[in-house]
């Protein structure tokens, strides 16, 4: 896009992000190996739903909207979490977002505190579980 997704929100707005987002979506997951880390707003359009549930294996990392805000207190690249009171915004995303990222995931992991490896290593614990591993 040449710029920050925040410069981006602010000159093209929303939809035409999320435009963008639906067709990077589209063409990662026609792709047979990879890792997609989504914006959380991803799930909001049905189409980038169908897709990622369909075309791949989705793991949803669930946090609380608590747990969000001191990861990313510090983070102005986030343009829906500038002004107002960040904690309310979380909520809000989190209540509307939430229940479309469990319609799309094929696992659930709540992430609490844990370590980067021990949650990569349950990641893959359970990918393993339901067969689908990535190759070694």
């Amino acid at each position: 896009m040449g710029c920050s997704i925040r410069e981006y929100f602010e000159r093209e707005g929303e939809p035409s992000f999320r435009d963008i987002e639906q067709q990077v979506i589209d063409e990662l997951t026609l792709k047979s190996a990879g890792v997609i880390a989504t914006g959380g707003g991803a799930v909001l359009r049905e189409v980038n739903r169908a897709r990622l549930r369909g075309r791949t294996t989705v793991v949803y990392l669930s946090a609380m909207p608590e747990a969000l805000l001191r990861r990313v207190s510090s983070d102005t690249r986030r343009p829906l979490l500038q002004g107002g009171d960040p904690l309310n915004r979380l909520r809000d995303l989190h209540t509307m977002r939430d229940p479309l990222y469990r319609e799309t995931a094929h696992l659930i992991l709540e992430t609490g505190r844990p370590s980067v490896p021990s949650l990569v290593n349950a990641v893959l614990t359970e990918l393993h579980r339901i067969g689908a591993a990535p190759a070694a």
